[in-house]
């Protein structure tokens, strides 16, 4: 295990170092009511007072219900100012556009949501110079489960280093809401959906190998899984290809 305490110093020394060589005045992030967003958060307001959350519900009713509450509680809790901006009304208008030039399959449809949440915070942040926060964690990033210039856009993130199993062990060392803590992870991109169910593979199965290497993850067809998920999604991490002359 990790010392929390080390860690939880370096980082909010990485962030304040990182805010002031940019001159900017402050912070914004997604607060989606998960565990990513509530250790980001966290660590943010630790390391700049004008750390803000924007709220972004976007159709599921799990956005208007659990996780609104959850990030209230953490924005109550860490004494971080919110904001809450409903996005259902635009990923409405932008679907009704789209029907127009082509058919949506679910997968490009549930991707709007973390795009519209990506364009709100750096709407807010480019009006009041402020840096975007990044949300990603390590076992996320490695499988590519997130949204191309979605929730993977950001100025900085403090937790890309982290597996889930570091995240949640983190929030324990600092007292983060259980209701955070012990719900099921989910984007809430749709109605009953749940990280893990989505993915067809257990957060457990990603850290063990990414901790611990390929001789740890008992459940060998997870790990092929994974392997393709990273292979697959290499595009996402990688800069992008520019022609060279």
């Amino acid at each position: 295990m990790r010392d929390y305490k080390k860690e939880f110093e370096d980082r909010v020394a990485f962030i304040r170092n990182l805010v002031a060589k940019s001159g900017a005045r402050g912070i914004i992030f997604g607060n989606s009511g998960g565990k990513d967003s509530a250790l980001v958060g966290i660590l943010c307001k630790a390391a700049c007072d004008n750390t803000i959350g924007l709220i972004m519900p976007c159709s599921s009713k799990r956005n208007f219900g659990i996780d609104t509450e959850d990030g209230k509680k953490l924005a109550e809790q860490y004494g971080i100012e919110t904001r809450i901006i409903d996005l259902t009304p635009v990923r409405e208008a932008e679907l009704k556009q789209l029907s127009g030039i082509t058919e949506m399959t679910e997968h490009s449809a549930a991707n709007i949501a973390p795009r519209l949440r990506m364009t709100t915070l750096y709407s807010v942040a480019g009006s009041e110079g402020l840096l975007v926060a990044g949300t990603g964690n390590r076992s996320e990033i490695y499988v590519g489960y997130f949204t191309k210039w979605g929730d993977g856009a950001c100025d900085f993130n403090p937790i890309s280093d982290l597996t889930v199993t570091e995240v949640y062990e983190f929030l324990r060392y600092l007292d983060a809401p259980l209701s955070i803590i012990e719900k099921a992870p989910s984007a809430g991109l749709y109605e009953g959906q749940t990280d893990e169910t989505e993915m067809g593979i257990k957060y457990s199965d990603i850290d063990a190998l990414l901790l611990n290497g390929t001789d740890s993850v008992s459940n060998k067809d997870a790990l092929e899984k994974i392997e393709r998920m990273h292979a697959g999604s290499l595009h996402k991490t990688v800069p992008v290809k520019h022609f060279k002359p």
